[in-house]
């Protein structure tokens, strides 16, 4: 394991000597320097973890030379060792930024103890800064796609808003990376994000889940639990897959989210939570309705703000990007160097339909990281039903499913193929009809005339 570098800046040479021998004897890496400028150009050769530093020093004070190592490494905590310390003094470096101030002499075992617990914390603070970054990409919304960023614009449109969102998609296709993304982009993004599964609680339980309970209120109430709304106050709560609520507890949580009051069960009080409600669906809640089996008043009341997150069926071109985010999480997660994918495999990847969506990409990623040894994965690892998808006969364009997976050169060939194919089926569907195609498939007309005349696509209009 590395050592910590401590930077001890003092003029007084017998003082240096001193503090670096402490620290040595403690197992810490030393370098010193006789004065703030010193220190300065000290900082970034070395690295240090921790300053240990003067302040009555000619030419840059441990005032000002403190400020500079701000400047320059805020993350860098900083101990101001001094005999000439005044409360005045010791307010002005803490409020700068300063980690603790000690009086020369110092005692030896008090700076130990405060060096140790200063390098403890600012350990905690990089793991927990590193378990913050870890999150956020695993909830990354990945891809360049007119359709996702189209869900992007709309993210950046409602999230900084207080409005309700009612977002619908397959399952699969991450309706929480939406709503944890218009969270982290509205002024409750300090609050708690509370996501409440609405498919995965039980009917009998889920009303102590959302609206707590008191002690001995059921039998296995041993005590006093706060729900998920309470928990949820200054934040966002998300209701994942609310059509799955029995429509006794829709009205209930209507209730609460009218008034933003309830109570307990089993208790009197009336509790208030300020929060913000973000609901989604993977069932149409139009035809839900229609079925008696969803409250239309619960209908209207959340969908405030509509978000459609489309299938990766309909993303495609996402599919590389997403494979890259993906090999290189699961990479870190196991502790290997990252792996790549042959052009011919992704292809096959990009001919797949997704009935899974992300979320089954996601999972066949992790497969192959944990199941192929290799740096490189080809068409013999990709797993079944990717690996069969169009195994036999010509596709509609004329191009054979072998043409997908020949080694092409580069990676923009690939896509190009798929594109092709892609464009020369949907105009089938379609009838041949441009106009139709070019709505079905979301571009301008005169964009797919365009890309019909590049690849050469005959079809029957």
């Amino acid at each position: 394991m590395l050592k910590e570098t401590i930077l001890i800046v003092d003029d007084e040479e017998s003082v240096r000597k001193s503090l670096a021998d402490v620290m040595r004897d403690e197992g810490y890496d030393v370098v010193t320097a006789a004065s703030g400028r010193e220190g300065i150009d000290l900082l970034n050769t070395t690295q240090p973890s921790i300053a240990l530093l003067d302040i009555a020093m000619p030419e840059f004070d441990g005032i000002e030379t403190l400020r500079r190592f701000k400047e320059l490494r805020p993350e860098m905590q900083v101990i101001m060792v001094t005999g000439h310390g005044t409360i005045e003094t010791a307010v002005k470096t803490t409020k700068m930024g300063a980690y603790d101030f000690l009086l020369k002499p110092p005692d030896l075992a008090d700076l130990t103890l405060v060096v140790k617990h200063c390098l403890e914390e600012q350990r905690l603070r990089e793991e927990n800064q590193s378990l913050k970054q870890s999150i956020e990409r695993r909830h990354e919304i990945v891809g360049e796609s007119r359709k996702i960023k189209a869900v992007k614009h709309q993210i950046a449109l409602a999230g900084p808003t207080n409005g309700w969102v009612l977002i619908h998609g397959e399952s699969g296709t991450g309706k929480e990376l939406v709503a944890r993304a218009i969270h982290r982009s509205s002024k409750r993004a300090g609050g708690p994000f509370i996501e409440v599964n609405c498919a995965a609680i039980p009917q009998e339980l889920i009303e102590s889940e959302l609206f707590g309970h008191e002690k001995g209120s059921f039998t296995g109430a041993t005590g006093m639990k706060r729900g998920k709304f309470e928990v949820a106050d200054g934040g966002t709560i998300f209701l994942d897959e609310i059509a799955d609520m029995s429509l006794t507890t829709q009205a209930k949580v209507l209730r609460v989210l009218e008034g933003q009051e309830f109570q307990r069960v089993g208790g009197t009080k009336t509790l208030k939570a300020d929060m913000r409600v973000i609901a989604a669906s993977n069932k149409n809640l139009a035809d839900e309705i229609k079925k008696g089996a969803f409250r239309e008043d619960l209908y209207y009341r959340l969908n405030v703000l509509p978000l459609e997150v489309p299938p990766l069926r309909e993303r495609l071109d996402d599919i590389p990007q997403l494979i890259h985010h993906f090999l290189q999480e699961f990479s870190r997660e196991y502790g290997q160097k990252p792996k790549t994918i042959d052009d011919d495999a992704l292809a096959l990847f990009i001919q797949y339909q997704w009935p899974g969506n992300v979320r089954e990409l996601r999972n066949i990623i992790e497969r192959l990281i944990i199941m192929v040894p290799g740096p490189r994965m080809g068409v013999k690892d990709v797993p079944s039903p990717i690996s069969n998808a169009q195994a036999e006969g010509k596709s509609v364009s004329g191009v054979s499913t072998a043409a997908f997976r020949r080694k092409f050169s580069k990676l923009k060939d690939a896509r190009a193929e798929f594109e092709r194919e892609f464009i020369a089926r949907k105009l089938v569907e379609n009838g041949g009809n441009v106009s139709k195609t070019a709505h079905a498939i979301g571009v301008e007309r005169s964009n797919l005339h365009r890309k019909i005349k590049t690849y050469g696509i005959e079809f029957e209009s």
